[in-house]
């Protein structure tokens, strides 16, 4: 039916079924089946059912629900559509919302702001030592002297701008950080230089497990793996952390050991029963006792594979504590010696010893150490030779006088150090190959050995020392192995020349106070027979003769001297006596040594030595002190 028809007294179309049934007349309450509607109410309708009407005005209610939440949602855009641009306007170029540099909160501020803020924070921490752990080691790091700086634009350009993201921006006004950390610039050879210190400091060897002794008490040492540092993820570490102001932990490369801690200290109760009492050495007719002490001394354990630890003993050490004790039961041999009766040698027979054999002795003594009871070594004994039997100096061939030299003239102290000196080489043996040192023969020649105080040269001066004057005899010594021809090993001159002496011909000797040797006079017998060496002292010289089998005739030939240098003047002491000299020239010359072989004259060879010496200086004494006039 159209919209636009008219109804009776000017009534227009209802516009829906619930406007129409408002508009319809009131129906009679009581109509009969047959009733029909008068003519006079107008058109008539099938009136709606009751359900049909209700299920009419459900329709418009549905549309009002979907219509409500698009209102909210549209009103909720438009709100945060305002906010992003308030928030935009308002925080445009300054740094993100949230975020924290180095730890400092710098998130919303402007870029000056945020630079002042970092500065005022940072900056205190970057003049301070910053800690590190290497391991098990502890360490500080200067960040200046390692070349470390931050570097204020490029971090806080890495920090960034407020996003332009609708959805970050708006979403970071509701909470969360992000670290962005620091830029450092970094001076390359200094931080390289600071990390290899810090590898050096932090590098440790690995240890071993072991057994130490605190005297005789066995002390387990627990092994400990070794470690350096990885250098190259170090540098990354510190550069990213250093302005932090945490301490750093900087990785390290471990170096693992053999030993474990059950190998020690099983190997701790093996010490434990070692050095719980003293070892008996039954000797002959005497007891010796390796005490806890030199047990604890001569007692160490190796690693071995499978984390254990093996004892081994230094034989030598118990040797040396037990040589003494046993000493009495040991009979010292005798070397044969060349004497010099009626001016001719003769052999004086060599006798044997017999001597603990030592070798052997103690080859059990680690299976004894391992018992708690019954501790006992049983030494066996051995015939001890000669160093030099009867029939080998028969055989050395010493027949004849090979060499020889005297000087002259002596002080008396002097010349009783001469003839203490004399008397202990008198006789000496030097057999083929080997090399005569005057020192070590001698050893030291104190005043418990006979000798006295007497003139010496010291440190280029005249000075006096027990023992003084024995460069004479090596004097007189060295020339008569050089006209026998034999192998000089090694001597000195004089500093300064001693007109008694052939000049580049002379030798002088030193030793310390403790006996060592400083100078020392060494000739090698490099014959095929032996040499026996004979000295003759009397109280105006000393003689040297070498006996064995002449090989070779020997000239001296003495160079010229040159290079000439004036004496210096040296005052004399102020206390004491003082003895004026006039001093003696510096000058350089040379001696060379012609062999020629014995028999035949035929030249063998020629040895030339230069020989620079010092200016001998003049000693000038004062005038001797004012004697104060006797009291009135």
């Amino acid at each position: 039916m159209p919209q636009d028809q008219d109804w009776p007294d000017g009534a227009r179309w209802p516009e829906s079924h619930t406007e129409q049934t408002d508009l319809l007349p009131r129906v009679p309450q009581h109509v009969g089946p047959q009733s029909v509607g008068s003519p006079l109410d107008g058109p008539t309708e099938k009136l709606a059912t009751p359900t049909e009407q209700q299920d009419e005005e459900q329709e418009p209610a549905k549309g009002k629900s979907f219509r409500k939440p698009a209102i909210i949602a549209g009103a909720v855009v438009g709100a945060l559509a305002v906010l992003y641009g308030l928030d935009l306007a308002i925080s445009s170029g300054d740094v993100p919302r949230g975020t924290t540099v180095a730890g400092v909160e710098v998130g919303g501020m402007s870029q000056v702001e945020a630079e002042r803020e970092l500065r005022d924070k940072i900056e205190p921490r970057l003049t301070q030592p910053v800690s590190l752990k290497i391991g098990a080691v502890e360490e500080k790091l200067d960040p200046a002297r390692s070349g470390l700086t931050l570097n204020w634009g490029a971090t806080l350009e890495q920090a960034g701008d407020q996003p332009l993201n609708p959805f970050t921006r708006l979403s970071s006004l509701f909470g969360g950080t992000r670290e962005v950390g620091v830029v450092t610039s970094t001076d390359d050879e200094a931080l390289t230089g600071a990390i290899d210190r810090l590898k050096q400091a932090g590098t440790r060897a690995p240890a071993e497990g072991g057994i130490r002794f605190d005297g005789a008490t066995p002390v387990a040492v627990e092994p400990a793996p070794g470690q350096e540092l990885d250098t190259a993820k170090a540098r990354s570490i510190i550069i990213d952390g250093w302005a932090d102001g945490g301490a750093l932990t900087l990785p390290v490369t471990s170096t693992p050991v053999k030993t474990t801690p059950e190998g020690v200290h099983a190997a701790l109760e093996v010490a434990k029963v070692a050095v719980s009492g003293p070892v008996v050495v039954k000797g002959d007719g005497k007891d010796a006792k390796i005490e806890p002490a030199v047990i604890a001394a001569a007692l160490t354990f190796e690693p071995v594979d499978g984390g254990g630890l093996n004892p081994k003993v230094d034989l030598v050490k118990v040797t040396d504590a037990v040589k003494p004790q046993l000493a009495p039961t040991e009979k010292e041999g005798k070397d044969a010696q060349v004497v010099f009766e009626g001016g001719a040698p003769t052999v004086t027979p060599s006798v044997d010893g017999t001597g603990v054999k030592y070798d052997t002795a103690f080859a059990t003594l680690l299976d004894v150490l391992k018992k708690p009871d019954g501790r006992e070594i049983k030494v066996e004994y051995t015939k001890a030779p000669a160093k030099v039997t009867t029939e080998q100096a028969n055989q050395l061939g010493i027949k004849e006088v090979i060499g020889e030299f005297t000087t002259k003239g002596f002080a008396t102290d002097s010349g009783i150090n001469i003839r203490t000196v004399a008397a202990k080489v008198n006789g000496a043996i030097v057999k083929p190959g080997e090399t005569f040192s005057l020192n070590g023969f001698t050893g030291p020649r104190t005043s418990a050995q006979g000798y006295v105080e007497a003139g010496v040269i010291k440190d280029g001066a005249p000075g006096r020392e027990v023992g003084g004057g024995i460069s004479q005899f090596a004097t007189t010594l060295y020339n008569a192995a050089y006209f026998s021809g034999l192998k000089d090993a090694g001597h000195k001159e004089h500093s300064y020349y001693i007109s008694r002496y052939p000049a580049a011909r002379e030798a002088t000797v030193f030793q310390n106070h403790d006996g060592s040797s400083v100078i020392d006079l060494k000739f090698t017998n490099d014959a095929q027979t032996g040499v026996a060496i004979q000295t003759i002292w009397t109280s105006g010289s000393i003689t040297v003769k070498i006996w064995g089998t002449k090989r070779y005739d020997v000239e001296s030939i003495t160079g010229g001297r040159s290079a000439e240098t004036a004496p210096q003047e040296k005052p004399g002491p102020t206390t004491g006596k003082c003895s004026p000299s006039n001093g003696a020239p510096g000058f350089t010359t040379s001696d060379t040594r012609v062999l020629r072989e014995a028999g035949t004259g035929r030249e063998i060879r020629r040895d030339t030595r230069t020989v620079r010496y010092n200016p001998q200086p003049k000693i000038v004494c004062g005038p001797p002190p004012a004697v104060p006039p006797p009291a009135g």
